[in-house]
């Protein structure tokens, strides 16, 4: 990335934030040091926030008020919430879980390069975004980013 060149955004539906986040899965080690370090930006809107502080809620998760709060924040301070989306001017495919239409229409709102999910509904869809040039879709898995760490770099969402 060179001078004056805004870092890539990078879009994550709920379960990637459920790893990322709660789980704080090994698997997904590489987009955290990316996130935190500000080699991509994480791009949400309103939606997308509503959606991961509900799901924060489930009885499943077993989480307190305390533990629900740190995790929004940590959330907030990692993601940014995209005010100024530009109308998608692409005709994009309908996904099969209506639920994650709202992931696959951010990114090219705001100009995402990536969409990170584990749901099979949007990887389908992922060779058609690919071929069109619009973004991948992809699981964190397959989803690499040199990511280069220099002292005082990045953010700690942590508290």
């Amino acid at each position: 990335m060179s001078a004056g060149t805004a870092p890539p955004r990078i879009v994550l539906d709920t379960n990637v934030c459920l790893d990322l986040f709660v789980f704080r899965d090994a698997a997904v080690a590489v987009l955290r040091e990316a996130l935190v370090s500000g080699a991509v930006i994480g791009a949400t809107d309103g939606a997308c926030r509503d959606e991961w502080e509900r799901v924060l809620g489930y009885p499943a998760l077993r989480l307190d008020d305390a533990a629900r709060a740190l995790l929004l924040a940590q959330y907030d301070a990692l993601m940014r919430i995209v005010h100024d989306a530009r109308p998608s001017e692409v005709a994009l495919p309908r996904c099969a879980d209506a639920d994650d239409q709202k992931f696959l229409e951010l990114a090219p709102r705001c100009g995402a390069r990536w969409l990170l999910t584990r749901d099979d509904a949007l990887l389908k869809l992922g060779r058609r975004t690919k071929r069109e040039g619009w973004f991948e879709i992809m699981t964190p898995g397959e989803w690499s980013f040199p990511v280069s760490r220099h002292p005082g770099e990045g953010r700690d969402p942590r508290p």
